[in-house]
């Protein structure tokens, strides 16, 4: 058995809606055929006991090994407390050759996951040993070490339960929702509206004390010192007992509290000092609490205890601790509810305090508290008493994170209860927190979990907010990049800035951002998360939805212009239109139920999409007489057509119309795939909600010229010929480049063309067939990128489709795109028509002008 491309599907794809593991798996004649109850499956269930099934239930078929592959990789997730339940084998058209997909939720447990799959297959075929336990164990520890913590988790879902899009940005915390304009980060339990100037207050444990007693909080005394002595003064000056802790430092790292003598003194000053500079201050008698506020509300509150184990009489503390941190909610760092207890220095020097050791066994009953500090990154608990939280106290942690200036604000607070006001049992504010845990409100060890990520995010997003924009997608055989640009025009006129991708690049508000054939989910994500797009339209091609899916959960509109007879057929397992139209309904499939996809009704692959579209459906053709588009409107769907001289959209009795002579694209109506494009535009911007006087506005005003829509028929002069540049490049393309150029009057009609070599043999040959029945001369050249042919193979192919054409006459083969284009200039007469299927469209492009400019030049001489 062979693995090979893997690849990881990170949003919406072929398979499913999972993110998922996509590998290509070659399996030898033996392997096809894995017999129920053989010995090798028997000891495949050996290694990974009670394996869920791999056939249908009360079968005994043979499976393949790219099967038991596929579910092995899902189990070992799953054990490792992965939440999957998506995995698939699909047969390949090649014999022995089968794509499996796996669903993970963390990436790099999902790779590891199929690699240790492969190994325990491997070893069950060599009769070798396989540890799954150990496997298992290995994928929880990548599990928890990647996989978003709880307070940021917490958020994460509240976001996901209201509908609002979320990218992880960074392998730790950093996360975005929302898209575009409305876009917001967190950092943890931080936000982006959380400024530097607030953070670094919250971390200087002194100015943070002065500022908030100076809104009248209650805080204990104390000062920074400058060393032993120094702080051994500011000690006897407030009195004992005292606090010492780092003046910047957080998760309790450093602290210690109650110090009543000299040598706990000292002890507590060298912990202090290894993380920065000191600070002594009084110490407030009572409990530790938490209070977290969120804007200007108070949340939550927990009392933290300090970790502590109770003696049995029997076990040592040891023991006892190890008892403790068997809890299962218990783990190391902050991916767990609790962390587990550690016997670390300050555990010994506190066991010391009391007269034991972690061998002793401490007395039925004794509470052995291990640290002074009850933060729970030592492992320390969390009681919930939110309800019990008095105004007073309450308005006192809101004041402490007004002054701070925090959005979202961890109030430490030491006092008997927060039942009474801090004034009455001299409690007092201790510290604030820029970037607070959330684990001890949404686990608590003991009390009622709170809804902290819920207010979170209300926070970052009122109600009725979600975060997203606009998003139109566009996917099709040919006319996307075309109906993308158009469609970025439309809401442009209607005023918003526009973010779009297509093959030639990246723009957002009219500037690029990027070139080359950007119609993937990169370039899409990337728009998606520019603070000045109000709007997307993205162009979504094949290759990047086959390589990484769709690069946005869905989508308010999806457009498909047409399938036809496909296109790049044959290349990743798509071999046939209907393998193609299910690639290209990924979009349909993930239009919002508020959304719309617009449909190519004159196209029958294309039309039968609506039924997978969770929205409404618009469907667009020049004859609105076609059964399909007069079914549609009789159900109240709406429909884009041609009437007479003019596009309109209809939904029931209402009717917007603009006439073809105010759209320049279609020159009067003319070029017949020009108004399809149009009529797509304005479906999809009827289903953003555009105004029509903004959509007739923007197709009045879109040129369809080499800067606007470069290689999009762009019409040219060339000293009385007529130039068209296309990036054509299908059969159904040159069908339509023929439409369109037999309604324009010509003398002799000469074409420009090469092929791709990566499409079959029969569509480059089919090229040169349509074309040879439309134009007197064809000139061919050699495309740059032959893509895996041989030198000529191409040319001779498409010299191979012009055997016996009708009309064509002279056919030369020339070397070079640009010397093809000048060969053909040279042949121009006045009144001649000539069409250029560029390669290179940019460059092709400047050539063009260059001549033409020259030509001008020279005429003017």
């Amino acid at each position: 058995m062979d693995v090979t491309r893997i690849r990881a599907l990170r949003g919406p794809n072929l398979w499913s809606r999972h993110t998922a593991i996509e590998a290509i798996v070659r399996c030898t004649p033996e392997e096809t055929a894995i017999e129920a109850g053989s010995p090798l499956e028997r000891r495949l269930r050996e290694l990974l006991p009670d394996v869920s099934p791999v056939r249908p239930i009360g079968t005994r078929e043979p499976v393949t090994m790219a099967r038991w592959l596929e579910r092995l990789a899902l189990a070992l997730q799953a054990r490792a407390g992965c939440r999957v339940s998506f995995s698939r084998t699909a047969a390949a058209p090649e014999p022995g050759v089968y794509q499996i997909v796996v669903e993970y939720t963390e990436e790099k447990v999902g790779r590891r996951a199929l690699e240790l799959a492969e190994r325990l297959l491997a070893a069950a075929v060599g009769g070798a040993a396989f540890d799954s336990e150990a496997a298992v164990a290995e994928l929880r520890a990548i599990d928890e070490d990647v996989r978003l913590g709880p307070s940021t988790g917490s958020i994460v879902s509240a976001a996901i339960a209201r509908g609002i899009p979320y990218r992880r940005l960074t392998e730790g915390s950093l996360v975005q929702f929302g898209w575009g304009a409305n876009l917001r980060r967190i950092w943890a339990a931080e936000v982006d509206s959380t400024g530097a100037v607030a953070e670094s207050i919250a971390q200087d444990k002194d100015l943070t004390k002065r500022l908030l007693a100076s809104a009248g909080v209650p805080v204990p005394r104390g000062r920074p010192v400058t060393d032993l002595e120094d702080g051994w003064a500011a000690a006897t000056e407030l009195g004992l007992p005292v606090v010492v802790k780092p003046r910047d430092g957080n998760q309790g790292k450093g602290v210690t509290v109650n110090v009543t003598d000299r040598a706990q003194y000292e002890t507590a000053y060298r912990v202090a000092d290894e993380i920065g500079e000191v600070m002594v201050e009084q110490f407030l008698p009572g409990h530790d609490f938490r209070l977290l506020v969120v804007g200007e509300k108070l949340v939550a509150a927990a009392r933290r205890d300090p970790p502590y184990v109770i003696g049995d009489g029997v076990h040592t503390v040891r023991q006892l601790v190890d008892t403790v941190n068997a809890d299962p909610r218990r783990g190391d760092g902050h991916a767990t509810a609790l962390t587990r207890i550690r016997l670390d220095d300050v555990a010994m020097a506190r066991l010391e305090l009391l007269g034991l050791s972690p061998e002793a066994v401490p007395a039925n009953g004794q509470k052995v508290v291990l640290r002074h500090n009850a933060n729970l990154s030592t492992g320390g608990s969390a009681t919930d008493v939110t309800d019990d939280v008095h105004p007073e106290v309450a308005a006192r942690a809101v004041a402490a994170a007004r002054m701070v200036g925090l959005e979202i604000c961890g109030v430490d607070v030491v006092c008997e209860t927060v039942g009474m006001p801090l004034e009455q049992q001299r409690g007092g504010v201790v510290e604030v927190n820029a970037a607070p845990g959330l684990r001890m409100h949404l686990a608590p060890s003991f009390g009622k979990p709170r809804a902290v990520g819920e207010a979170i995010v209300e926070r970052l997003f009122p109600s009725g907010q979600d975060g997203r924009i606009p998003v139109v997608a566009v996917t099709g055989t040919n006319g996307k990049t075309t109906v993308t640009r158009l469609i970025a025009h439309l809401f442009n006129a209607a005023g918003y800035k526009v973010g779009m991708t297509n093959t030639d690049g990246v723009w957002v508000d009219g500037h690029q951002i990027d070139s080359g054939d950007c119609s993937g989910p990169k370039s899409a994500r990337n728009v998606l998360a520019h603070p000045d797009t109000e709007a997307a339209v993205l162009e979504t091609a094949r290759g990047g939805m086959l390589r990484e899916g769709l690069g946005f959960d869905r989508c308010q509109v999806a457009v498909v212009t047409n399938v036809g007879a496909g296109d790049h057929l044959g290349l990743n397992y798509i071999t046939t239109v209907e393998d193609l139209a299910v690639l290209k309904r990924v979009i349909v499939q993930n239009v919002a139920e508020s959304g719309y996809a617009v449909l190519n009704a004159a196209d029958p692959i294309t039309l039968a999409m609506a039924q997978h579209c969770p929205g409404g459906v618009i469907l667009f053709a020049v004859d609105g007489h076609l059964p399909a588009m007069v079914a549609h409107r009789a159900q109240g769907g709406r429909t884009v057509f041609v009437d007479g001289d003019a596009i309109v959209a209809v939904n029931g009795s209402a009717r917007a119309r603009v006439p073809l002579r105010e759209v320049p694209l279609t020159r009067n109506g003319t070029i017949g795939f020009q108004v399809e494009n149009a009529l797509a535009a304005v479906a999809a911007a009827w289903g953003c909600a555009l105004s029509f006087d903004a959509v007739s506005a923007g197709l009045a005003s879109f040129v369809n010229d080499a800067h606007n829509a470069p290689g999009r028929f762009n019409v040219m002069d060339y000293r009385g010929a007529t130039i068209i540049a296309d990036y054509g490049h299908n059969a159904d393309a040159m069908r339509a480049l023929v439409g369109a150029v037999e309604a324009m009057p010509a003398r002799r009609r000469s074409v420009v063309i090469s092929a791709a070599g990566d499409r079959r043999d029969e569509d480059i040959r089919e090229q040169t067939q349509i074309l040879g029945a439309a134009f007197d001369d064809v000139l061919l050249y050699q495309d740059a990128a032959q893509r895996g042919r041989a030198d000529g193979e191409v040319i001779a192919l498409l010299r191979e489709g012009l055997r016996g054409a009708p009309r064509t006459r002279r056919v030369e083969e020339i070397h070079g795109e640009f010397v093809a284009i000048d060969r053909a200039l040279e042949l121009l007469e006045p009144g001649d028509l000539c069409l250029v299927l560029v390669d290179q469209v940019e460059e092709a492009l400047e050539h063009l002008a260059r001549r033409i400019a020259e030509a001008g030049e020279a005429l003017a001489a």
